[in-house]
């Protein structure tokens, strides 16, 4: 990768996208489109298909219609593998055409993205197909004359709604199980943020995945996410976004079919640093990555540090100088370190908290505001703030953006305290030298992730999950197969 290479990209018209179902792109039944606006300079740079209620049952139709003839369930394990992993080869192969498209769409920077997005979703396809032919059933302890056994069988048709902020990784984290299992999906990817998705599902067809087994809808969350929540031939949901649309879902699968509802909603994960840390100017460092990669777009995001009052000032002080390294702009400049933030919908919700922080007794320690407004694009400077309180909006809130609060504390069960004194459950870290205290926080901190002496980095070998109103059930890892299977008994008297 070269910025030559990623210009020539970003010069390139970007057709308009239509919805993908039965194997066919297929326009709104109504005609409907939608602009895409880039976050980078505010300017539409192409449409998507506006989906209607009738555009997601078409695509549930055709999922359901591949399911029940067997086309892709009913095939072994070696030839669904086979697909996953041509899938997997054709999204390396075109991983940087697919990172520049979605940083285009999602204002992701180009380094991050390009491992995280393409990358990410190539491993993770590749992963499960490794793992689809490594999974058994199970034969039952049972008395002499009777033989038990436990079938693991696809659930049949997998709703996912995906994200805007990585879309590629959280859409193969979702898919990648899904499919390996056998099941059909319909994806419904985010208004902002679907075209790098959507380029991803041709390149499933185009490895030979049969028509119909992978659906995807664009359109608004309020019409065709509805939709695929109400939806009687949905088997399973899963979603990762806000809790306010994640409570919305629970609410239709329990006036439809009361189908499985699955969850990752975010959360305001507590980065908890000791005065005996092995090294604090990497914790600095580290904290500063942790929050404002991304432009703090990431669910788990360590937007909480706590500071343990004797180093208070100092580390805040190291914090904000690791932060002021890091270059605001262009997402397509390899020179950047913070692309933008996705919308001016989200850069408006930023700012609004940084406000209410300050008018909570917050006090703003760098950035704070909007910049880079001569280019169009939506650019939020990072920002530290100091004196929040466990009790402030800044503490219980999640704000999705560049935006760091810091809370200081003076003993462990303090730091406990207010690392658990929000109604997330997502993700922390604690950094310390002490083996004792780091095991003590892992095991008391309320999360799904807790690092130790680190942030991020955790690979797919690992389940992701949260706690609380983080949600339910596993992204990753071989548990987030069993979203995607029933356990069927088989109690045979011989």
């Amino acid at each position: 990768m070269d910025q030559t290479q990623i210009d020539a990209l970003r010069a390139q018209p970007v057709p308009a996208f239509s919805h993908l179902i039965d194997g066919k792109h297929v326009a709104a039944s109504d005609g409907g489109t939608m602009d895409i606006k880039s976050p980078i300079d505010g300017q539409v740079f192409t449409t998507t298909a506006k989906g209607t209620v009738a555009d997601m049952q078409a695509a549930i139709t055709s999922a359901r219609a591949a399911f029940e003839d067997g086309r892709w369930a009913g095939q072994s394990p070696a030839a669904r593998k086979k697909v996953l992993m041509k899938w997997a080869d054709l999204i390396e192969a075109n991983a940087l055409e697919l990172a520049v498209l979605g940083v285009r769409d999602n204002g992701t920077e180009i380094n991050m993205a390009i491992k995280a997005e393409p990358g990410s979703a190539a491993g993770t396809i590749r992963y499960y197909a490794e793992a689809l032919d490594k999974i058994y059933g199970e034969i039952a302890p049972t008395s002499s004359d009777v033989l038990g056994m436990i079938h693991k069988e696809p659930v049949g048709v997998v709703g996912a709604i995906i994200p805007w902020n990585f879309p590629m990784m959280i859409g193969a984290w979702k898919l990648g199980p899904a499919l390996a299992m056998g099941n059909s999906v319909v994806l419904k990817p985010a208004e902002t943020a679907s075209l790098s998705l959507m380029r991803m599902c041709d390149l499933a067809h185009e490895a030979g995945l049969p028509a119909g087994v992978l659906n995807a809808v664009t359109g608004e969350g309020a019409v065709v996410g509805e939709a695929m929540g109400l939806s009687m031939d949905i088997d399973v949901l899963v979603f990762t976004g806000s809790g306010g649309t994640g409570r919305r879902l629970m609410e239709y699968a329990a006036r439809s079919n009361m189908k499985r509802v699955y969850l990752e909603l975010g959360g305001k994960s507590p980065n908890i640093i000791f005065a005996d840390a092995p090294n604090l100017d990497e914790a600095a460092k580290v904290a500063a990555g942790g929050i404002f990669r991304n432009a703090g777009q990431v669910c788990v995001a360590g937007s909480r540090l706590l500071v343990e009052a004797s180093i208070h000032d100092d580390f805040v002080a190291a914090v904000a100088k690791a932060t002021s390294m890091m270059r605001v702009g262009d997402p397509l400049d390899m020179s950047t370190a913070i692309g933008a933030v996705n919308s001016e919908v989200q850069l408006r919700q930023n700012l609004g908290f940084v406000d209410t922080a300050v008018s909570e007794g917050g006090e703003i320690v760098l950035g704070g505001q909007r910049i880079l407004q001569e280019t169009g694009g939506y650019y939020m400077a990072p920002t530290i703030v100091t004196g929040v309180t466990p009790e402030a909006t800044l503490t219980q809130k999640e704000v999705f953006g560049p935006v760091l609060g810091v809370t200081p504390f003076t003993t462990d069960d303090e730091a406990v305290r207010i690392a658990n004194a929000t109604v997330y459950g997502l993700a922390g870290a604690v950094w310390t030298s002490n083996l004792s205290r780091a095991h003590r926080m892992v095991r008391s901190v309320r999360t799904g992730v807790m690092h130790v002496n680190t942030y991020g980095g955790a690979d797919g070998t690992v389940p992701l999950g949260g706690v609380g109103q983080s949600g339910n059930g596993s992204d990753k890892s071989l548990h987030a197969i069993e979203k995607y299977i029933n356990l069927k008994t088989a109690w045979i008297k011989l």
